[in-house]
This record gives structure tokens, C-alpha cells and sequence, in this order.
């Protein structure tokens, strides 16, 4: 009982004690987190680098499926990442791993940057996915191992606020590049530059200890031990590492080295098991309440809004991107002492609230948009108006929604965006056009009164977000898995995790034009209702306590009410038996 009251106390304020009487704790989790920022970065900057990539390619403009592919390559090649990673970090450690990732990502960012072709930008996306996906499990992971149990969650949630950082970042740089000649390649090739940082700073920094105590570098791993903890705390970890595995090596013995015998051997390990059961749940509940497809089209929804202006929707994006680092620094003070349970729980409460209202304010607006003038569609010419609209027998009826949903554009009229406008064929041309008379074209979303209302709600689903979903999941991957199959574990909750991305990454704009925006993001909700039920079923409280009491903790197995019963049911049975 008395570990669980210690544990209770661990609060962001002992962090920062800590800290301050070891900055060297501070130096290693912001040096390993800076893969968190280039993780974050690349989510954020494709979204804004999409608008003008499409500017730019005829092709890419025309093809939703390209700018899906163009998106999510990424994140097809973070799956792979992501599976290597967890096998590099039990093979080679975890510095090597981090050092391995920030080399692909400079080489992805630098083939994005001179890419002549759409092609081109798809391979860097690849490579750079493949940086992404093994520094998204490596970098918890290390500040994990390199970090005091009190005050664990708050650090490896330092990754965390990176990530946001990361993505926040990625919309500065994204402003700051609209008007550059060049623009998304500027974007795109910027982000070599933490990954070069990175690379620098981790040249200088140790191995994990625990992994150096589990390749028999005993004295090594006590001297960063030194670094870490108190002194009268090394002796009492080196005693909790030793216990550990040599338990982990006693088993090792029986089931063998080699990646696939290692497989089999988590696979049939009961603690191994419920670790994947919460690890895998919490890591695909992460990217099925949508937040991935939020920040990689972010500046898309803000224009499915009616926002028509490339640079607003960015300025506006950049707001949602502030308020998930705003968040992030909310999980850091609250994830010691709340506890991880609990907060994502009340997390995808929040977020399911807040993709119900969005999916009813989309709806309202989709159903209040501007009219088609017939006369003013005409205007611009038979051959500038809209091909299906002008062959449909309910032309009168039709409004801007009507028009998009057949991939055509509304002009908005000069003295009023609401008024009833024209529906015209979505080409550059014709776009020319339509901006040479002073009035705005919209591709993406309609004119909207209550359009601001959606982006207000969107901000509210990323302060759902951020301090439960955003960051806990990994803080979960970093300490529920047993040391000797860590790497392991860890990469294959991310993979299922890069999996999930990439599933939804590369469906949405299509689910949009299938189910329109707000039938998108009440399937989103719908997602998220089932996420929440899994991790209440499946995911136990790992709030300040040591690995090994972690092991302990899954070795004896995890009921939440109501399935309890059953167990309290037995033991009541016990004592009446031993009465």
C-alpha cells in the first residue's frame, strides 16, 4: 500500500525538482524528443505543402487518390519503420536506432525538396516515413528507460509536446513560405534540419542504461545511473534491473534469440499478451477518433468550412496547432498525477462529443449554402459552366454543395459570398477567371455563416485531444512491456498504430466525397465510441509504478467493473471456504 501512495504524489512539480537537481535527465529526454518534433512536423507541414503542391501539378489538383498517396506514403513507410525500429532497438540500442532514423529523414526531406515530379515527393515521403516511424516508438522508449518512475509520464510526455511542437512549427514555417518562390519544396526541406540537429546532439549522449545492464555493460550503466537518479537511489535500480532479467534471460533460454522465436516467444508469454491487448488498443484508439486526418488536411477542413484563402486556412490550422502543444503541456502536469487511465478516458469522452457537434455543424451548413444563379453561371460562358449542371433536369434547386459534390467550383459573387452565385468547371482557367472580377472561388467547402463555428469546434477536439489520446499512448508503449521485449512490443503497437494512420490518411478526402464532411467525422465518432469501450476493458493504471511492479500488476491480470464480479465472486467463495 505504501508504493501506491508514493506513487500518488508523483506530480509535474517533482518532475521539475528532479530536473533541476539533474538537468542531465532534462538534456536526454529534449536531445531524444527532438524525434518527436520531426514526427509532428512532418504531420503538420504536408497539409499546408498539399495546397501548393497541387497548385503546382495539374495532375495532383484533379486526383484526390494522388493527394491521398502523396499524404500517406509517409505513413506507409513509418509502418516499416516502425517494424524495423522495434527490432534495431533490441539489436543495435536505442541511440543507434534514433541515429539511424534522423539519417533516412534528412536524405527523405532533401529528395522532397529538388523533386521535379509528383513521383518524386512520393519516394521522399516514403524515406521520410521510414525516419518518422522508427523515431515515434525510440524516442519514448529511451526517455522511458533513462527516466525516474515518478516522474516518467511527465518526461517521455516531453515527446509528446514535441510532437505538437513539431506540428506547430511545420504551420510557421508553412506562413512563412506562402509567398516564397518555391513554397512547398522550402516546407518540405526545412524539416531536415532538426533531423540534422538530432543527430548532432545524440553523437554525445549515452546508450539506455537498461539496455547497456542488459548487454552486461554493468558499470556503464551504473555511471549513467549516477547521472539520473539520487545516490541513494543507483544501487536500489541496479537491484531492480539485475531481478529483472535475469528472470528475462532465464526465459530467453527457453524460447531463443532469433526475431522470429523471439515473436513466438512474447506471443505465448501471458504478461507479453495483455501488454499488447493495452498497448495495440490505445496506440489504433489514437488514430480512429480521426486527430491524423485533422492535422494532415488541416487547412482542407478549414477550407470544407468556406475558408476559400490558402493563407487563412493556414493562420487558422496554425490556431488548431497551438492549441494540441497547449493540451500537451496540460498531459504533462496531469498524466503523474491523474494517472493514464483515467485521462484517456475522459479524453475520448471529450473527443466523441466534439465529432458529434462538428459532424450537426457541417450538416447545417452543407444544407445552408449559397444558391446557383442560372444567369450568372452563363455568364462566364457555355463552355466555363459547369458540365453536369447545365445537363441536370433540377438545375434550379441546385446549390454550392450540389456543385462541389461533382468536383465543379462556386464563384462567389463581389458584393456577397452568401448570395447566390455561379457553378463553373474546376479549372485553372476559368478560376483566373472568376478572380479577375474580385470574387472568390471555392473548391473545397461552400461560404458558411456558421463556418468559424466549425473551426471553434475543431479547436475544441484538439484540446479533447491532446492531453489524453495525444501523448498517453505512447507513455503507456513506453513502460507496460517486460525490458527484454520492449523494442519488440513497443514496434508492434506502433506498426498497428502507422497501420491505422494509414488507413484513414488515405481515405479521407475519398470518404468525404462519398459521405460528404459530416457523415465523415460521425463515423469518426463512431470509432471513437468503440475505441473507449476497449480501454476501459482492456487498459490498466501504470501511474508511478516500477517496471517490474508493471509486470507484476499484468501477471495477475486486469478486470474493470463490471467484469470484476466474477473475480470478487471467487474470493468471497475462498474465505468461506478457509472460514
Amino acid at each position: 500500500m505504501e508504493e501506491v501512495v508514493a506513487a500518488d504524489k508523483a506530480e509535474f512539480t517533482e518532475c521539475w525538482r528532479r530536473t533541476t537537481e539533474s538537468p542531465y535527465i532534462m538534456r536526454l529526454a529534449l536531445s531524444a524528443g527532438i524525434g518527436g518534433l520531426l514526427f509532428g512536423y512532418d504531420t503538420g507541414v504536408i497539409s499546408g505543402a498539399l495546397l501548393y503542391i497541387r497548385d503546382e501539378f495539374d495532375q495532383v489538383d484533379k486526383r484526390t487518390w494522388l493527394q491521398e498517396t502523396i499524404v500517406s506514403m509517409a505513413v506507409a513507410g513509418a509502418i516499416i519503420g516502425a517494424a524495423l525500429g522495434g527490432w534495431i532497438n533490441d539489436k543495435l540500442g536505442r541511440k543507434k536506432s534514433i541515429l539511424s532514423a534522423d539519417v533516412v529523414f534528412i536524405l527523405g526531406a532533401l529528395v522532397m525538396a529538388i523533386a521535379p515530379a509528383p513521383w518524386v515527393i512520393i519516394v521522399g515521403r516514403v524515406l521520410v516515413g521510414l525516419g518518422v516511424g522508427a523515431a515515434s516508438m525510440t524516442a519514448p522508449l529511451y526517455i522511458s528507460e533513462a527516466s525516474p518512475a515518478k516522474i516518467r509520464g511527465a518526461l517521455v510526455s516531453i515527446n509528446g509536446l514535441l510532437i505538437t511542437g513539431g506540428q506547430f512549427l511545420s504551420y510557421l514555417i508553412n506562413l512563412a513560405f506562402t509567398k516564397v518562390p518555391g513554397t512547398w519544396r522550402w516546407m518540405l526541406g526545412v524539416a531536415g534540419i532538426p533531423a540534422l540537429i538530432q543527430l548532432i546532439l545524440m553523437l554525445s549522449l549515452p546508450e539506455s542504461p537498461r539496455w547497456l545492464y542488459r548487454q552486461n555493460n554493468v558499470e556503464e550503466a551504473r555511471r549513467i545511473l549516477s547521472k539520473i537518479y539520487r545516490p541513494d537511489e543507483v544501487e536500489e535500480e541496479l537491484k531492480a534491473m539485475q531481478e529483472s532479467i535475469e528472470l528475462e534471460k532465464a526465459e530467453e533460454g527457453l524460447t531463443g534469440h532469433s526475431l522470429a522465436q523471439k515473436l513466438k516467444g512474447a506471443l505465448s508469454n501471458k504478461v507479453v499478451r495483455r501488454a499488447l491487448y493495452a498497448g495495440i488498443t490505445v496506440q489504433v484508439a489514437q488514430q480512429i477518433v480521426g486527430i491524423n486526418t485533422v492535422m494532415y488536411y488541416s487547412p482542407t477542413i478549414v477550407q470544407f468550412a468556406g475558408i476559400a484563402s490558402n493563407s487563412t486556412a493556414l493562420a487558422l490550422s496554425l490556431v488548431t496547432s497551438g492549441l494540441n502543444a497547449v493540451g500537451t503541456i496540460l498531459s504533462m502536469v496531469c498524466i503523474d498525477r491523474f494517472g493514464r487511465r483515467k485521462l484517456m478516458l475522459i479524453s475520448m469522452i471529450g473527443i466523441i462529443v466534439c465529432l458529434v457537434t462538428l459532424s450537426v455543424t457541417f450538416y447545417q451548413a452543407a444544407h445552408h449554402s449559397p444558391a446557383i444563379s442560372n444567369k450568372d453561371s452563363l455568364s462566364f460562358g457555355a463552355n466555363s459552366t459547369c458540365h453536369d449542371y447545365t445537363k441536370a433536369p433540377d438545375f434550379s434547386s441546385w446549390n454550392c454543395m450540389h456543385c462541389l459534390q461533382v468536383d465543379c467550383a462556386f464563384c462567389a459573387r463581389s458584393e456577397s459570398e452568401f448570395l447566390p452565385g455561379a457553378c463553373l468547371a474546376a479549372e485553372k482557367g476559368i478560376r483566373g477567371a472568376c478572380r479577375a472580377q474580385n470574387r472568390v472561388w471555392f473548391s473545397k467547402g461552400c461560404p458558411s455563416k456558421i463556418g468559424v463555428l466549425a473551426v471553434v469546434i475543431l479547436g475544441l477536439y484538439i484540446l479533447a485531444y491532446a492531453p489524453g489520446m495525444g501523448t498517453v499512448p505512447w507513455v503507456l508503449n513506453s513502460e507496460i512491456y517486460p525490458l527484454r521485449f520492449r523494442g519488440l512490443g513497443g514496434g508492434i503497437a506502433a506498426v498497428f498504430n502507422w497501420c491505422a494512420n494509414l488507413l484513414l490518411s488515405e481515405s479521407f478526402l475519398s470518404m468525404v466525397k462519398a459521405l460528404g464532411t459530416s457523415g465523415t467525422f460521425l463515423v469518426f465518432a463512431g470509432f471513437s465510441l468503440i475505441g473507449l469501450v476497449f480501454i476501459y476493458a482492456l487498459v490498466p493504471e501504470t501511474k508511478g509504478l516500477q517496471f517490474e511492479e508493471v509486470e507484476k500488476l499484468l501477471q495477475k491480470g486486469f478486470k474493470p467493473f463490471p467484469f470484476d464480479r466474477k473475480k470478487e465472486e471467487d474470493n468471497k467463495a475462498k474465505k468461506q471456504d478457509l472460514a
